[in-house]
């Protein structure tokens, strides 16, 4: 996910300080890594430098002073180029999962209990999930951000299932070679 069209997606709303730009990225974008404060300012800077922001003003309501920002028109234009680009599905996918029971075969680890645990942690992540999207008043994008997870997740266990299943096949090939 790109940190700075995301922010160019928050200021196009309007002018916005980096600490609600901060928390308004953490509340649209709920399972994603929350954004630290240095990396929202960072990257602002780089906005700015780059001609796709600039500085709205200075204010403190009070409090300590806070600089607003707002998306520029080539920030803005720059934003609608990259969300009508269609994404490109990964050309090389890195699974750590995988490495890890290669790594257990090459070892002489155990492979199968391995995936027996990487399992039952999936599993519990997807109860997590499940339970925090059928909350409640979960608004729609904790929803759709936990389907999201969960389809991940669950194309994750399809995986490790079909993995156990070749693990005798795996093993003599990963130890033939």
């Amino acid at each position: 996910m790109s940190t700075r069209h995301i922010l160019l997606g928050l200021l196009a709303s309007g002018p916005s300080h980096g600490y609600d730009l901060k928390r308004r990225h953490d509340e649209r974008f709920p399972q994603a890594r929350p954004l630290a404060y240095g990396q929202v300012y960072t990257t602002l800077q780089r906005l700015v430098r780059d001609g796709l922001a600039e500085v709205e003003g200075t204010g403190s309501d009070g409090g300590p002073e806070r600089t607003a920002y707002r998306a520029t028109e080539d920030g803005l234009g720059e934003l609608a180029r990259w969300a009508g680009e269609v994404a490109p599905p990964a050309p090389f996918v890195t699974n750590e999962i995988f490495a890890k029971v290669v790594v257990s075969i090459l070892t002489g680890g155990d492979a199968d209990a391995y995936l027996l645990a990487q399992r039952a942690a999936h599993m519990g992540r997807m109860r997590e999930l499940t339970a925090l999207k059928s909350a409640p008043g979960a608004d729609l994008t904790t929803v759709l951000s936990a389907d999201y997870a969960l389809n991940h997740l669950d194309a994750d266990l399809r995986w490790m299932t079909t993995t156990a299943a070749r693990l005798t096949t795996l093993t003599a090939e990963v130890c033939t070679t």
